[in-house]
């Protein structure tokens, strides 16, 4: 349950954050954004190993009360490989913004 406000923190927060900061700084580089961006980038690689590690401890505590009988095992692998869709998430939108930070970059000289 807490995975689904962090993954809402990574891709509202850090991740629309930083995307639209690269955009504006791809429409109008200036070195403030660029100033900007460096730890919103931060804070999407940070929330988005928060996030990962809710999961994890998530879905092993949920495999140490079941102890590992049964389906515990595969609700288990589940929670452990949804928990990796935020990292996915966040690293999705940081490439897409610093390829723009690039694009501005190459407009700026």
């Amino acid at each position: 349950m807490i995975g689904i406000y962090l993954m809402g923190f990574v891709i509202l927060v850090s991740g629309v954050g930083a995307m639209g900061t690269a955009i504006a700084f791809a429409a109008r580089p200036t070195e403030r954004k660029l100033s900007f961006l460096r730890p919103l980038s931060l804070a999407s690689i940070f929330a988005a190993v928060c996030s990962t590690s809710v999961g994890m401890a998530t879905a092993l505590k949920y495999a140490a009360d079941a102890k590992l009988a049964g389906d515990a095992v595969w609700v288990m692998v589940a929670g452990l490989s949804e928990s990796l869709i935020p990292p996915f998430v966040a690293f999705a939108f940081l490439s897409v913004a610093w390829l723009l930070v690039a694009w501005g970059l190459r407009r700026q000289a």
